[in-house]
């Protein structure tokens, strides 16, 4: 048996419990003798545990078909992990709670916009992105170092998400 995971638009406070929303807003610092606009603070990246750095990749997905199955969940226990997307496309994002494994009635999904990014705090679980058209990238900050960084989980129930929200 499956449950469903009907997704939500990304907001910034609903998001608050699993990390921060990278968005830009709308009093940007003007730098650079007024060539730029700078957003700055746009997600606390964590990443100095057990002797970590911050490090950057470059992540391109496949896109996923719908119904799409939930049926693990990962989590980065030493470090924060930031998905910026390169591309302007809505994509999903699944996560849960830090902390004990969670049951599938405590998941959560989110839509985003196409032009919003996600900066999962240290422990939160989480799916890996889903991509839905061909060819999205991401700018991936996440920690590099010494220690376990990584855990997956299988959920005790497959979730199943059938559709975009109308």
């Amino acid at each position: 048996m499956t449950l469903e995971l009907v997704l939500a638009p990304l907001q910034a406070n609903a998001f608050k419990p699993f990390g921060d929303v990278i968005e830009t807003h709308d009093h940007p610092e003007i730098i650079n003798y007024g060539q730029t606009e700078k957003f700055a603070d746009l997600a606390q990246i964590e990443a100095t545990a057990a002797g970590g750095n911050a490090a950057l990749h470059l992540f391109r997905s496949q896109p996923v078909a719908f119904p799409i199955r939930i049926e693990f969940l990962e989590r980065h226990p030493l470090g924060s992990q930031a998905f910026v997307p390169l591309h302007r496309n809505p994509f999903i994002v699944v996560v849960a709670e830090a902390g004990q494994p969670p049951e599938p009635n405590a998941v959560r999904g989110f839509i985003t916009n196409g032009r919003q990014g996600v900066n999962f705090h240290h422990g939160v679980w989480h799916h890996y992105q889903l991509s839905l058209v061909e060819g999205c990238e991401y700018l991936v900050v996440d920690r590099a170092g010494p220690g376990s960084n990584f855990d997956e989980y299988r959920l005790g129930q497959p979730l199943v998400i059938k559709r975009l929200p109308a």
